[in-house]
Formats: C-alpha cells, structure tokens, sequence
C-alpha cells in the first residue's frame, strides 16, 4: 500500500521528517518497507529557469538552426543554438542552463552541456515542453508570459509537486488502515504516546445539499445478505474532462494514473477514506432503478476490460431493470462506465459482504483495488458520509447539480464488538504490568470505547470497522501496538520449565531416521500437497472420487489434494533430471488425503525416491545404479535402526511397481516399494528407472511405541566361518537355503552370507551352484572343531534332503 506523506499531511497538521514518521508507523505495525521520493516532473525542474530572448539570428551555416543570445538573470546573456521554428527576439522561454539533467520520455537522463553546433558556441537549450516533461508537444519551445522576470526558477512557475510516499507493508488483519485517513487516524494514536496531541482533519460535507429532485433512480437491494448496505446518489449536468492538475498529482504519487476528473474523483474518495465508490452513467441505466441481486450461473457478462466472463451463481451483480451492469465490489461492466458524453451519473457507495467479494474476486481472478477493501472488511458505518464526500468532490470538479435524496438501505445495523479485558491477562501476555491510566488512555485513541471500569478490568466496545479486534487477546495486542514493543522491558529473571515427552514422539523418529538418511546421502524434499487431478488416472488404485477437493483452487493443476507421495516427488525428481542432475536420493515426510463415503483422512508417510548412480563418479570406485536391492537393504536399515527386525515379505500387487515388494507383520504393512512403471515415469518425462519406497508411517510409529529396547555386551569369545558350494536345482532360493539353516542350528548360527553364484558350462543342466558361508559363535565360550563339524554335517544333511544339494 502507497502513502503519500502530503496527503497524509492533510490529516494531520505533522512536522517530522519522513524518516521519523516512516519509524512510529513501522512501530504501530504499519511496517513501512520502503520511502521513494515522488516529483510531478521529474529532476523537478532543477537549473531550468526563466530567460529572456534577447537577440534571434539566422545560423550562418544551417538553413534551420538559429542563434539566439539570451538574458538568463546572469552577468551576461548566453549565446544558444535553437531549432525551433517558432523562437523570435522578446519571448520569454524556459532554458536549461548548463548541467541540468534532463529526461527522455522513456525516463533516460541525459545532461545539459557546452558544445558547438555547427561551428557557433552554445550554452544551454530552450526548451519545449516535452523535454521538460510538462506535456507531449514538440510542435516548438515554450513561450510563456511576458510579465516574467528572467533567471526565475522554473519550478516556482509550473508548481512542481514534491512528495514523500510511504511504502507500507499492510498485514491482511488491517484493513482499518487501508486509506490515508485509516493511517493518520494510526499515527495520531502513536504521537498522542509521545504527548504530541495533533487534531485529525477529516472532510467536511456540510455543504452537501440537493440541488433538485429532477433524476431519481430506484434502489432495490434482494440479496440483504450479500449487500447489508447500499447508498446511491445521481448528479447531473456534470462535464467530463480531465482533472485538475492537484488532483493528477496526488494519484499519480500513489501509482494510480489518472483517467478523467469522475473516475479520479472516486478514486481519490477511495484512496482518502477507504470506501471504494462506483459511478454508473445515469443514462445506461434502463426502468431508472437498481437492482442488487445475484443471477442463473453461466450468465455470461462482459466487464470493463472487455473479457466476457461467465457468472456463478453466488457472484453479486448491480444490475438495471433489464440487464447487469456491474460485478459488485469488484469490477465494472463495459457499458455501463462513465465517457466522455457523460452527463448524468449514478454514485453508488455500499458495504458487501468480505467472505462473497473475496470468492467472486478469486472466481475470475481479479484483484481490484475495490475487491482488496470490500474482501477485508471496510467500515460499514461511513457509508453514507463517503458518498456525500464524493459527490461534492465530483461536484467541485466537474459541476453539474446534486438531482436526488440520498438513499440508503441499511435494514439491519451491524453492530459494534463488545469485548471485556482483564488487566490480570494482560500483565501475562505483555510481560509487565502497563499502568491502567495509560491502557485506559491508548483505548480510547483507538476510538475503543470504555464503557466500564473495575478493580479487575475494562468494559469495552470496538468499532465495527475494527473487525480484526474482537477478542481478549487483540485486545492487549492493540494497547502493545501503540504503547511500544520497545518500551517493554527484558526481565534480568528467565523462568523455564522442563516438559516430559516420550522418546516415542514423531518429530524424535523423524529426526533418527532423517538423520540416518542423511548420512546414506539422502536430501529432503518438501512437496506441495496440492497437485493435479489428473494423476489418480495413471494409477489404477487411486480413485478420482476419493480426490479432496479444493473449493477455491490456486490453478487447475493445484486443485485437489494429493492421494500419493509418487507423484509430487516425481515433479521433483523430473525438475532436478531436467537440470542436469540426474544422480538422485531423496526422501520426504509428509500426508495423502483421502475422501471416503463424505469423510476426510490423513495418511502419514515416508517416502524414499532413488535415480541414477549411487554415488558420484570417482576414480576410486566404479558406478553402480541405485536399483531394487540398494532399495531394499536402505529399507532394511531404517527399520532395524527402529527396531523391527521381524517382518514377512510379499509380492507387491501395487499397479506403481513393475516390480516390487510389501514389508510388514500379519495384516499391517510397514511399507511397499520396487521400480516405478515405465509408463508412470513417461507422464514425467523421466527416462531412467526410478526405484520408490513409501512407508505407512502411522503404522510403523505404532510398532516402534511397543519395543523394548535391550542391551547386551559385546562377546569376548571369536566366531569362526565355514563355507559350502551347494550345486542346486534353479528353483531354489536363497531364501529356502537361510530359513534351513536358521531352523537348524537356532543358537550358534549368526549369519548366512551368499557370496557367489554360479550357472553354466561344466554344470549339469538345470543346476546352479552357491556359494554359502556360516558364521558360528557362542557368546560363553570358545568352539570346538567338534562341535562346528557336528553342526556343519546337520546343515548339509539338510540340505540334501530338503533341497536336493550336493557338495561340489
């Protein structure tokens, strides 16, 4: 939000520099980011001043120039050389003297400097008002009143306007704030804290008074939910044109450019007191009446920039006795504007209802600065007072007679807050106790109104165009704002406590499994959760109807909630691939959503992401691909690091794995994972294969709450190796092999380790040879080769009965 501090200065009759304001409004929470200094023309006219044209000669060597010598208020006239056509002996001119900066339309400077055009000195330049930026024409220079005195500075003649425009920070809960009355009714508050008590000057609009009933127009409001209050007046006999040039300035300081004197005028009522206004030309308003309804959704409506959008049924419409003329609060119809042929104008001012203009506004992506007051709340109280403010400004600026009553339709007031503060509270929340005088004191320079007092605390009643300030806690929040955060002082004192939380906690499993991921080389990501409907479709076991739906949605490809961590970690996947990192592991914590028969459901996760080489390329190591296996045993150290060490495995029947297996325990699965289908990946336009893991992190938070952690010393006694080369029918499995031996020998038996394998010439047909190796150890004492011959003669026993094995 803009603030130009001449307006500002309207208010409020302040002395201080920019800077000093700029900091008391940044301490009332009015957080000024920026102050840029504004000038009607730019350089301000700087080194341009009157001269006199004393003498006016041919160029002697240039068929168009001429050399003039000129009076500037100096010692000595100057010599200058001037193409103009219309330059004469005995005009008074502007001229920039030599060192004026100067600027192109475009905004470039350029400097004013001694040279020779054409072999004749020349010391300056007159100049024409496009060059000095005080209009477009370049027809000739400027000629201006012969009662002028030369050497005057120009910027004393054409009133240069130099501001100050504060850049405001303005949070969405200030919406008292969003005009310059809003903001000096603020910084009253403030100086009255430091004993500077500045009466704040508001407009006066007891010269508003009806001329003649001659044009009245109808006002009927149906939707009194929507409209709570409606004001309109007409005006007639008024004459468009452009605005007079105090006007100009004061919107053009602010950003705005200015249109024509009625639309500036509302404009600036807008900007000045914060209720946005809205003229209608009277005589494109059919049956004279106004009609303030909604209407059939798919109404189509062509607005002021001639985009023809299609209305919903919840949108709030001006509409005429026949047609609509106007999105309420939000943007004007094409036809409906004032021109300049306009005569007679309807002058509307109304309060709508925050929550409806801000859906309207977000439904056709429009950002007015109407819709960005309506949808935050603007007083509701100041209606009335505003449109006569209006009127008599548009009256001022563009004539004509006021033709009607003012109607306004209010049937049900909306009322002020009543809130009630303990100072007790307030001692807590603001750390130190604020004399109750000055809380009493700051309150009432808020317009909060004390309406009782006790030992224990206030009574009180806010404005409604306080709307942010309806609780306790705002409350205090306000007394603070104004009494100074700097001004409450740090306790020598620190009390703490210690809270007892389990070890359990999620952010504490988070943070050892985070970290051990870390360390694998892993990178966190964070994902959007909203995404695209359109996914669900690539996977059979997502359901469009299962979707959460976003009500008022950013885009349609942020629209729903997300059913799956694959595919948000897939767009970054994609993203970094395409940015020439194509060597990935990444993880994420984060929730799917789920709609199932009308109800909501969270689902947490943990998902793992893996593309590309394992590690970066080194001279010491050759690459390997991050594929299913290096997956699988990631997985299998996070949850061993969790302690769940028991668990079944099974084929995974996920339609998102080409290949791929579910870890878990009886009926919950701690997670699934496998390689990504190629025709997911495609969607993505991701080319190499791409392994995922997604762990159902609510059930793995429930197992690990039930294990006992145990600990047992490291055995002093040596454990001791064997190996076999089994040859094997094809169809056994490692995994047949390691069950055997574990149920064979429970106690001794640490390990099994598959370290070779073996299929073709000088093997039989259908045969394949392992290569095993056991590792034997007892906790309480040193083996025997007795007792390892006896175990390895059971194991290979066993082997051959229940597998067929030979040893090779």
């Amino acid at each position: 939000m803009k603030i130009s501090y001449n307006w500002l200065k309207q208010f409020l009759k302040i002395d201080w520099t920019t800077e000093q304001t700029g900091e008391l409004l940044t301490d009332l929470g009015l957080e000024v980011e920026g102050i840029n200094a504004y000038q009607s023309v730019k350089g301000g006219l700087e080194g341009v001043v009157i001269g006199e044209v004393l003498t006016c000669e041919k160029h002697p060597n240039a068929d168009k120039l001429k050399v003039t010598t000129v009076n500037i208020g100096a010692d000595a006239p100057v010599q200058i050389v001037c193409g103009a056509p219309n330059v004469a002996a005995g005009q008074k001119v502007p001229v920039a003297t030599i060192g004026t900066t100067l600027y192109t339309e475009e905004g470039e400077a350029w400097t004013i400097k001694k040279g020779k055009i054409r072999g004749e000195e020349s010391f300056g330049m007159i100049c024409a008002e496009d060059e000095l930026g005080l209009g477009k024409s370049h027809d000739g220079i400027m000629v201006l009143s012969d009662d002028l005195i030369p050497g005057t500075p120009a910027a004393e003649l054409f009133e240069i306007e130099n501001d100050q425009v504060f850049e405001i920070g303005l949070t969405p809960n200030r919406a008292d704030a969003m005009s310059h009355w809003g903001t000096a009714r603020d910084l009253k508050a403030g100086l009255l804290q430091k004993d500077i008590n500045l009466e704040l000057i508001t407009p006066s609009i007891s010269a508003f008074h009806v001329d003649s009933r001659i044009l009245k127009i109808d006002i009927d409001v149906i939707d009194k939910e929507l409209a709570p209050r409606y004001c309109g007046v007409t005006l007639s006999g008024i004459k468009v044109k452009e605005s007079p040039t105090w006007l100009q300035h004061r919107l053009k300081a602010i950003g705005l450019s200015p249109i024509n004197n009625v639309v500036d005028a509302t404009n600036y009522v807008l900007h000045e007191l914060g209720q946005p206004l809205h003229a209608f030309d009277a005589s494109k308003i059919s049956g004279n009446k106004i009609e303030v309804k909604t209407l059939p959704s798919g109404t189509k409506f062509t607005t002021l920039d001639g985009v023809e959008r299609e209305l919903h049924e919840d949108d709030l419409m001006i509409c005429d006795a026949e047609k609509p003329l106007c999105i309420a609060g939000v943007f004007g119809g094409l036809n409906s504007g004032v021109s300049e042929t306009t005569t007679n104008i309807f002058l509307e001012s109304a309060y709508f209802n925050p929550v409806s203009i801000r859906k309207t506004a977000k439904r056709h992506g429009l950002n007015t600065d109407a819709s960005f007051r309506f949808e935050r709340g603007i007083d509701p109280n100041t209606t009335q007072y505003v449109l006569k403010r209006a009127a008599l400004l548009i009256k001022e600026l563009a004539g004509g007679e006021i033709t009607s009553d003012v109607l306004d339709f209010y049937p049900k007031k909306i009322k002020d807050f009543e809130v009630r503060l303990s100072f007790e509270n307030a001692k807590k929340l603001i750390g130190e106790a604020i004399p109750e005088e000055t809380i009493k004191h700051i309150l009432s320079s808020l317009e909060i109104k004390v309406n009782n007092v006790t030992e224990a605390g206030l009574g009180l009643t806010v404005p409604a165009y306080r709307n942010d300030v309806q609780r306790e806690a705002d409350i205090i929040e306000e007394i603070l704002r104004v009494y100074g955060y700097n001004n409450v002082g740090i306790t020598k004192k620190l009390n703490a406590s210690i809270a007892s939380t389990s070890k359990f906690e999620d952010y504490k499993i988070q943070n050892i499994v985070g970290s051990q991921l870390a360390s694998k080389g892993f990178f966190e990501i964070m994902c959007n959760s909203l995404t695209s409907p359109g996914y669900v479709n690539l996977v059979d076991q997502l359901k469009e109807e299962h979707n959460v739906t976003m009500l008022n949605p950013l885009s349609s490809d942020l629209s729903v909630m997300r059913q799956s961590m694959l595919f948000s970690g897939l767009e970054s996947v994609a993203f970094n691939i395409n940015r020439k990192r194509a060597d990935l592991k990444l993880f994420e914590f984060g929730k799917t959503y789920h709609s199932y028969n009308g109800k909501r459901e969270e689902i947490k996760h943990l998902a793992l992401f893996a593309t590309g080489n394992q590690s970066y390329e080194s001279w010491l190591s050759s690459n390997r691909k991050s594929e299913f296996f290096f997956l699988k045993g990631t997985i299998a150290t996070i949850l061993s690091r969790l302690g769940i060490n028991r668990f079944n495995e099974s084929a995974n029947k996920n339609d998102i794995f080409s290949e791929g297996l579910s870890l878990g325990l009886g009926k919950n699965t701690f997670v699934d994972f496998g390689l990504v289908k190629k025709s997911i990946l495609k969607h993505f336009d991701i080319s190499q294969d791409v392994v995922y893991a997604d762990f159902n992190w609510d059930t793995i938070l429930e197992f690990v709450k039930h294990n006992k952690i145990t600990f047992k010393s490291i055995t002093k006694f040596p454990e001791v190796k064997r190996d076999f080369a089994l040859l094997l029918d094809d169809n056994v499995t490692f995994e047949s092999i390691y069950n055997i031996a574990k149920k064979t020998e429970k106690q001794l038996l640490k390990n099994v380790n598959l370290f070779d394998v073996y299929q073709g010439k000088n093997l039989p047909a259908g045969k394949k040879s392992y290569a095993i190796s056991f590792t034997l150890q007892d906790e309480n004492k040193t083996l025997t080769d007795k007792q390892i011959d006896k175990i390895m003669h059971k194991l290979q026993q066993n082997f051959e009965n229940q597998l067929g094995a030979e040893l090779r």
